[in-house]
């Protein structure tokens, strides 16, 4: 197939979250797949940086990147402000003679200049959300307010929903009917590439990195926004030390203005060199975080289908997760443990698992065996494939 995904940011834009990186490895290990993939995206890398070329190709992944008026106002307001990014999916798909365009997460600006391209041309969309549907979390105003000044220009115009999760496929079709619209909706979760995981970086020297220790190691690795947790997982760990007082809490992520909180915070519980902010980590890098981690904890809400906590499976660690990650599989598989998203449950959870290094060990092997039954890019491509099928079979019988 000739595809053309669309997104507000792409690779290596990585301080704007998961939705990136899963977005990323779809697109590429599509290409390995056979198709041809083109991203029309913008050229925001991050708040105070742009992507230095309009046009490259990355792991055989085409990239034309539009240009943001305001990069500043992409990185404060989360809006992009594209510039001739209609006039550019016209020409992508006519020229690339594109079978059907794939829209990543939904309230975007980006989405509302391409999906009436799309369908004057007579082309197929597909949309995934990416986890961004529910309007109790994640600037529930704004989604709100777009909703019912916007909605009616995008719900119609796409042919598919592709949801990570049973939860958000029931999101996704309470938004459409809301409208009157019966629209298809395919699960297909995110997926890892195992060979990436193969040979991890030397624990030791992972660990002598940033002076972790020799005690059991906590990982959280996401944006240090509150839908995330930190606040929570912060005095939660501090309670739990007093049965593991050798731990350490390695917290890998990007800030989004939580940062200085979160630091005296941590100086309040009197967590001192235990607690360690590492900023942003990509590539080597955030192998070598999970290398050097025993447990990954992730108390969020809100969640689409955590890259983080995927990758951490793929690397055999067991996983800490509370109900809005929405990945009940985990503890299914005996992988991981789902708590309340509340100080003590998570406190009671940690204690529990740092100090117990058989059941780590025995829920890190589940992990990676979780992940190699259901979770690799090949598995997920082929579900892709299945739902780009089925949309193409409706829209030309």
């Amino acid at each position: 197939m000739n595809l053309l995904h669309v997104i507000p940011y792409y690779a290596p834009a990585w301080a704007y979250g998961g939705s990136v990186r899963a977005a990323t490895e779809l697109t590429r290990a599509l290409v390995r797949a056979g198709h041809r993939v083109t991203v029309l995206t913008t050229d925001t890398l991050s708040p105070h940086e742009r992507a230095p070329v309009p046009r490259e190709t990355l792991d055989g992944v085409e990239v034309v990147r539009a240009r943001n008026l305001s990069n500043a106002l992409r990185g404060r307001l989360n809006l992009s402000t594209p510039r001739g990014m209609a006039a550019l999916a016209r020409s992508l798909i006519v020229e690339r003679r594109i079978d059907l365009v794939h829209c990543h997460e939904l309230r975007t600006v980006e989405n509302l200049r391409v999906a009436p391209v799309a369908e004057a041309l007579d082309v197929p969309v597909v949309v995934s959300p990416h986890g961004t549907l529910p309007t109790s979390t994640g600037r529930p105003a704004f989604k709100r307010a777009w909703d019912r000044l916007l909605g009616g220009r995008l719900l119609p115009r796409c042919d598919a929903a592709i949801a990570l999760t049973r939860d958000e496929a029931a999101d996704a079709r309470a938004l459409w009917a809301a409208r009157g619209i019966d629209i298809p909706i395919h699960i297909v979760p995110n997926g890892v590439h195992l060979d990436e995981f193969a040979v991890p970086p030397a624990r030791d020297t992972a660990r002598a990195r940033w002076n972790l220790g020799e005690g059991p190691v906590v990982l959280f690795l996401g944006r240090l926004h509150a839908r995330k947790g930190v606040q929570l997982l912060l005095p939660a760990f501090a309670g739990a030390l007093r049965q593991v007082p050798d731990a350490r809490l390695l917290i890998v992520g990007p800030d989004e203005g939580m940062l200085a909180a979160l630091t005296a915070q941590a100086h309040a519980l009197g967590l001192g060199e235990q607690a360690i902010f590492t900023g942003l980590l990509t590539g080597p890098d955030r192998l070598a975080a999970l290398a050097a981690a025993d447990l990954f904890a992730l108390p969020a809400v809100g969640e689409g289908f955590s890259m983080a906590a995927l990758e951490a499976l793929a690397c055999g660690l067991p996983v800490l997760l509370t109900p809005g990650c929405h990945f009940p599989e985990a503890a299914e598989a005996g992988a991981g443990v789902v708590v309340p998203r509340e100080v003590e449950p998570l406190r009671a959870a940690l204690a529990d698992l740092l100090g117990d290094a058989a059941r780590r060990a025995a829920m890190g092997r589940a992990a990676r065996k979780l992940v190699e039954a259901r979770y690799t890019w090949p598995q997920i491509v082929a579900q892709m494939e299945a739902a780009y099928a089925a949309v193409l079979a409706r829209q030309r019988p």
